[in-house]
């Protein structure tokens, strides 16, 4: 196993255009923080520990990690507001172009890691009560009468932004699907939403430990942990027909590290979640690991979805941002509407 993890992560390491030696520039006993979204927690508490140990195994020097988890979009405010994280890894690329604006993420940072610099996907998925009761199979079923939803709040979480358009996406694929038809769909959605919280974490809560709603809209990889951990006596989990394909976004923070002297061992941190350890690592905390041999290991674990991209129905998060989500855009005014 060390063997495995000195060559996994020396690779890690050339591919980021460093020299081993480089590392001896780095201070031991560095303090390290990943400013990440709600639904992250188990999985970066595992992976930093793994990280650390071979960080301290191949360079002699201890990572003191911390983790900061809250809704997306609230997260990359308080970076623009001044919280100095290290990385960034957050539900979605949009949050990350808001640090960009301040000057504290460069420009380009898509090109800085594979895939766009989202090393792991998911996907948006029902959770329901054990047998089903409502019958919730579908986006329409969302919209029938009587059905309580459970989602967060699009303005504050990644997660419920790609909810909304999910549901958004689902009804312009429908026969005679338009703009206007879908706008009246998804306002008719979340007239059935009973709680919106701030977070995803927040909503998994009030609906698996509350016991309020009847559906929850959330990641697979949520679904999935909390079908693990409360059992499957409890939940069941429904792949709609469509749903969007979620790419959570990953990034250096370069004015923090240029500063504190951490841009070696922020890079390094990345190049790992690409790695086989970190793609198993990402896989056993039910996120879909881009590396595909390690995806095909856990096939019976993620059911084939048929899915579309933000950028081939919305054009990208730029122009979803602006005409959805920003003060006065359609959800505001769907949810104004919603009584």
């Amino acid at each position: 196993m060390k063997s495995q993890f000195k060559a996994l992560f020396s690779a890690a390491l050339l591919a980021s255009g460093l020299a081993l030696t480089a590392t001896t520039a780095i201070a031991a006993d560095r303090d390290f923080l990943n400013i990440s979204y709600d639904a992250t927690r188990e999985f970066y508490d595992e992976f930093n520990h793994s990280f650390g140990s071979y960080w301290k195994q191949r360079t002699g020097h201890t990572v003191n990690f911390k983790q900061s988890h809250g809704g997306s979009g609230k997260q990359a405010r308080s970076v623009v507001d001044g919280l100095k994280g290290d990385v960034v890894t957050l539900a979605l690329a949009n949050d990350i172009e808001e640090i960009v604006k301040s000057g504290q993420i460069n420009a380009g940072w898509q090109k800085e890691f594979p895939n766009n610099s989202a090393p792991y996907t998911s996907t948006i998925v029902f959770m329901v009560r054990k047998g089903n009761p409502k019958q919730i199979k579908d986006w329409s079923d969302l919209i029938k009468p009587g059905v309580q939803i459970i989602t967060p709040n699009p303005k504050t979480g990644g997660l419920p932004r790609w909810v909304y358009l999910s549901a958004w996406g689902y009804a312009l694929q429908q026969p005679n699907g338009s703009e206007a038809k879908a706008k009246d769909f998804v306002g008719k959605m979340y007239r059935n939403v009973k709680v919106m919280d701030s977070a995803a974490r927040a909503s998994m809560t009030t609906f698996a430990e509350r016991g309020m709603g009847d559906v929850l809209l959330t990641w697979e990889n949520e679904a999935l942990v909390t079908q693990k951990t409360l059992g499957k006596n409890k939940f069941d989990i429904v792949y709609p027909s469509v749903s969007i394909l979620t790419e959570p976004s990953v990034a250096i923070v370069d004015k923090t590290v240029e500063k504190n002297g951490n841009k070696w061992l922020a890079k390094g941190y990345i190049n790992y979640l690409y790695s086989p350890l970190g793609q198993e690592m990402a896989a056993k905390h039910f996120y879909r690991p881009r590396n595909a041999q390690v995806l095909a290991k856990y096939s019976a674990q993620f059911p084939q979805i048929k899915t579309f991209t933000i950028d081939d129905v919305f054009g990208g998060w730029a122009q979803a941002q602006k005409t959805h989500f920003v003060n006065g855009a359609i959800f505001d005014q769907i949810y104004g509407a919603r009584k």
